[in-house]
């Protein structure tokens, strides 16, 4: 995609807080060992970042967003402004980990092979991101609100879902042996509403739009959701499918 998504890091705490809180299981599978030098790719704000370096390893974490390193930054993380499709590390690390980013990575070819230059030989590649199948009614719901005003859900979506003989064949073209790869269904409470979700996640499809234009579209996507997502006491909760693997690359003969 030509525009990339702008991220608001205190928006981010208050509307997707959970995000790392649930990104717990994928860090118990990367298992940090003290000593072990760690790639955190797409690393937000920090919290699970700090967490592998309270386990004794040295930690670099890298994100697209400036606010988002920024952020990383001030509690004294080591964290830099990278894209995930231009890594530019060699044979350094131990284990690359990455929780909830790689489904806004279209590129997934050239990101999974700059994790693979980035690994020493026998580094293992641990991560979990939207899969196929994640917030389907939403991207529904999208689409037709889109389409209504004659956008192409499909020139604007920023989201890659794969299923998991997909992103395995990706993995092992890279040089990687997929150890485990599965879809996680984890319907997922919304502390702010489809209202603060969207406004988090979802600006780009509305971007799309003239701007007198955007709040009646936001407005008409939450009323189709409403119905599927959103209990009679007005608690939302998001048709999330996460896609978990961990991968090791090959050492070399």
């Amino acid at each position: 995609m030509s525009e990339k998504h702008s991220w608001d890091a205190a928006g981010y705490q208050k509307n997707a807080g959970f995000v790392p809180v649930l990104g717990k299981p994928v860090l118990d599978l990367l298992s940090p060992v003290a000593g072990e030098r760690v790639l955190d790719l797409g690393c937000g704000h920090g919290t699970l970042t700090k967490e592998i370096v309270a386990a004794g390893c040295d930690v670099v974490g890298i994100d697209q967003s400036q606010e988002m390193v920024t952020a990383a930054s001030e509690q004294g993380l080591d964290a830099h402004v990278m894209d995930a499709t231009t890594l530019t590390f060699q044979n350094e690390f131990d284990a690359v980990f990455s929780n909830a980013v790689l489904h806004w990575v279209k590129g997934a070819n050239a990101a999974i092979s700059g994790v693979a230059r980035a690994l020493k030989p026998g580094g293992r590649f641990v991560g979990e991101f939207g899969g196929h199948g994640n917030m389907a009614a939403v991207v529904t719901a999208l689409a037709a609100v889109l389409d209504k005003r004659e956008v192409d859900i499909e020139t604007v979506n920023p989201w890659f879902y794969p299923t998991p003989d997909n992103y395995r064949s990706r993995l092992e073209a890279a040089g990687f042996t997929v150890d485990s790869i599965a879809l996680i269904t984890r319907p997922t409470p919304l502390p702010t509403g489809m209202a603060g979700w969207l406004g988090t996640f979802a600006g780009l499809f509305f971007a799309a739009l003239p701007e007198a234009d955007r709040l009646a579209a936001r407005d008409e996507t939450i009323d189709l959701l409403r119905h599927s997502l959103c209990d009679d006491q007005g608690n939302w909760t998001a048709d999330y499918v996460r896609l978990r693997f961990s991968a090791h690359l090959h050492t070399a003969a």
